[in-house]
């Protein structure tokens, strides 16, 4: 049996309550290890589409549902958890740093080569890191998140986790992206390759994007090889006899990757 035969079928016992932690071990740490080398990956992209690889997302949920919750270490803290943190001898032999005290990578997540991380942060169970990037100073990584090769996450990142349902594709960052400082990218937000997004910037499937290269409004998605900044349009509720003076939400606007600063004036008549 493949390990994804094997873990298909502890689901399937599993939703039938006929799964133990005893009979299952095995099973499970092969999955992490094999998380945590790179071999299998939460989602991957077929056919320029990111698509969730539901069984290993199956196994990282199996992981939380038969093991029990136990007292460990780390730092010299007790914390209760039921996985415990990776094993990160691997890294100094790739050229990947991660720097002391507050750097936390968990079971079951891939780091690359050449990468940094810096304290704090957190990289949860079955995120992937690709090689040459900086997870920086007190940013997250959620579980399943999906990072490329030579991203730049800027300090007090968050990149949310997308575990459940297990058919939901995770928070894509393609290779090459720069995320400022304070960026967000949830539920299931595709950031495409060589973009360079402001800091600050919220990227939610909730919240258009105002693709100014094709003159099209997006969701979920940023196109690679674009500028993105977050603004505020006009909002509905500024009608609203309640709301005095104009409202306005949040959006995000995009240009191209060359065009680094757009006058107020030319942001408004582009918008319009």
């Amino acid at each position: 049996m493949t390990l994804e035969t094997e873990i298909t079928d502890l689901w399937q016992r599993h939703q039938n309550d006929d799964a133990s932690f005893s009979d299952a071990e095995d099973t499970l740490d092969a999955f992490l290890d094999a998380l945590e080398a790179g071999e299998i990956r939460a989602a991957e992209k077929t056919d320029g589409i990111w698509e969730a690889n539901e069984w290993v997302k199956q196994g990282i949920l199996l992981n939380f549902g038969l093991r029990a919750t136990e007292p460990r270490e780390h730092g010299g803290v007790t914390y209760h958890d039921v996985l415990p943190l990776r094993d990160t001898d691997d890294l100094g032999e790739r050229g990947t740093r991660n720097t002391p005290d507050a750097t936390v990578i968990r079971r079951g997540a891939y780091v690359g080569s050449n990468a940094i991380m810096m304290s704090p942060s957190f990289v949860n169970v079955g995120a992937y890191v690709g090689d040459g990037t900086l997870v920086d100073s007190a940013d997250t990584v959620g579980s399943c998140a999906q990072i490329g090769s030579d991203v730049k996450l800027g300090a007090n990142t968050l990149i949310g986790g997308v575990l459940e349902p297990v058919e939901s594709a995770p928070v894509v960052v393609e290779d090459g992206v720069s995320l400022g400082a304070g960026c967000r990218v949830t539920s299931g937000f595709v950031v495409g390759e060589n973009s360079v997004v402001g800091e600050n910037t919220l990227l939610s499937p909730r919240i258009p994007v105002y693709d100014l290269v094709e003159d099209e409004v997006l969701y979920g998605e940023l196109p690679p090889e674009r500028r993105a900044f977050a603004r505020f349009v006009e909002s509905s509720v500024s009608d609203n006899d309640l709301i005095p003076g104009a409202a306005y939400k949040p959006a995000v606007v995009a240009t191209e990757l060359e065009n680094e600063t757009l006058e107020a004036s030319q942001r408004e008549d582009e918008l319009r």
